[in-house]
């Protein structure tokens, strides 16, 4: 690399560090500069997976305050994200790139849809489950696992738009403030990432000055980024959630 492409892909990784804390996607960001540097798409993808690690536990770290009370939510859908993760990094190897190309823009649309209707949608979710006097799950069911775990899948494949995914599922079927819903989505993407990563380790090549540009903004982005997330209210969190989400399935239909 050059020293221009070194500080792009610097200034790439602190962004979607940020980003990822705040919502996710970031890999949007990341990924096409890594790809514009001249590296093959398998090799970005792996070396954008670890390069983002660091973000991932640092925004995790941030929201710390909001962790609290959630261990046994976070280890339920911590273990699905873990195969899930694994899964996807497995298919990633396996499968041709355009596998995935057709069913992610939609995957992401319909998260944001979800999300949009989601206030509304929990609500009489809640009144019918008052009325028939069943008490509200806490940590989601068995509906919520295998979602976490089919978004995992994605996210070991490729993460673009995982967070929106995450949150989508979440607040649809978890009664929770979404600051602590967020919370839950950093540690959710650090597992992914990790296990894919140590994964790729074994299996693939990775272009290590773009993981270590990588990690460096990353890690900066995340504390950043959850400064900046834990101010928002939910109203602006979930118009993020749209803007960003809206601007994933722009890129990722057109590219």
């Amino acid at each position: 690399m050059t020293i221009w492409e070194m500080l792009a892909v610097f200034v790439a990784g602190t962004c979607a560090g940020t980003i990822n804390a705040i919502v996710g996607s970031g890999t949007l960001i990341t990924f096409p500069v890594l790809l514009a540097t001249g590296l093959p798409p398998v090799t970005a993808t792996v070396s954008n997976a670890l390069g983002l690690i660091p973000g991932a536990v640092s925004g995790a770290i941030g929201y710390r305050a909001e962790l609290t009370g959630q261990r046994r939510r976070v280890i339920r859908l911590g273990a699905a994200s873990v195969c899930g993760g694994l899964g996807g990094a497995i298919l990633l190897v396996s499968l041709p790139s355009t596998a995935f190309e057709t069913i992610v823009p939609i995957l992401v649309s319909l998260a944001l849809v979800l999300v949009i209707i989601q206030p509304r949608l929990a609500k009489t979710v809640r009144r019918h489950r008052e009325r028939r006097g069943v008490a509200t799950k806490t940590d989601g069911g068995p509906l919520l696992i295998g979602g976490v775990l089919a978004a995992s899948v994605y996210g070991g494949y490729f993460t673009a738009a995982q967070g929106i995914i995450y949150m989508s599922l979440m607040g649809m079927l978890i009664d929770e403030e979404m600051q602590r819903l967020n919370a839950v989505k950093n540690v959710l993407a650090a597992i992914v990432n990790t296990i894919a990563a140590i994964f790729f380790l074994f299996v693939a090549h990775f272009d290590w000055t773009a993981v270590v540009l990588i990690a460096v903004g990353s890690a900066i982005g995340g504390q950043l980024g959850a400064k900046v997330g834990r101010r928002l209210s939910p109203t602006v969190m979930r118009g993020t959630i749209v803007v960003v989400g809206t601007a994933a399935i722009v890129q990722l239909v057109t590219r």
